[in-house]
């Protein structure tokens, strides 16, 4: 699995790019600095990204400039991915385009916290958990020796890193 090129090239989809996927990328970004090279799209991109998943990304340390909502369209033909997770139960199912390159794909799929229509306290508390699942399930990503597994053996522990039960 050891890329000749350089950082692993990983793929976050959701169906807007609003809010899970935009958070895993730049979670990635900061965790697997040189080692991944963290990108996120939408299926049906929403335009913007969710005032409170920047809100979030503020909170935590993360730069909240440059954020944008894009299409999958963008990654397909582009230079080859190494892994495509899924954060977002819709995007799972899906007809996905054919990626470039032969990445390795997981499903981890979550709660929409954008899709909440409640009070904006419990918002805010659910983008706040979200990062917190997203978080956890990425620093495992970015502990496994990748380079020393077999394909098999690496998608079978992607695949476990999302049937984590949900952050509390």
């Amino acid at each position: 699995m050891s890329p000749a090129r350089g950082p692993y090239r990983t793929l976050f989809l959701c169906t807007g790019n609003s809010a899970r996927s935009i958070l895993a990328e730049a979670i990635l970004a900061r965790r697997g600095a040189g080692r991944f090279a963290a990108l996120s799209a939408g299926s049906q991109p929403k335009g913007e990204v969710h005032p409170l998943a920047l809100e979030v990304l503020a909170e935590c340390g993360h730069p909240i400039t440059g954020w944008r909502s894009k299409s999958w369209d963008e990654f397909v033909g582009a230079a080859p991915l190494d892994f495509v997770f899924t954060v977002c139960d819709a995007a799972a199912r899906e007809g996905c385009p054919i990626w470039p390159g032969v990445p390795i794909t997981a499903a981890w799929g979550m709660t929409d916290p954008a899709a909440f229509a409640g009070p904006i306290d419990e918002q805010r508390w659910l983008f706040r958990r979200t990062y917190a699942e997203l978080d956890r399930r990425i620093e495992l990503l970015t502990s496994l020796p990748i380079e020393s597994l077999e394909r098999i053996t690496l998608q079978g522990r992607l695949n476990a890193i999302g049937k984590l039960p949900p952050a509390r």
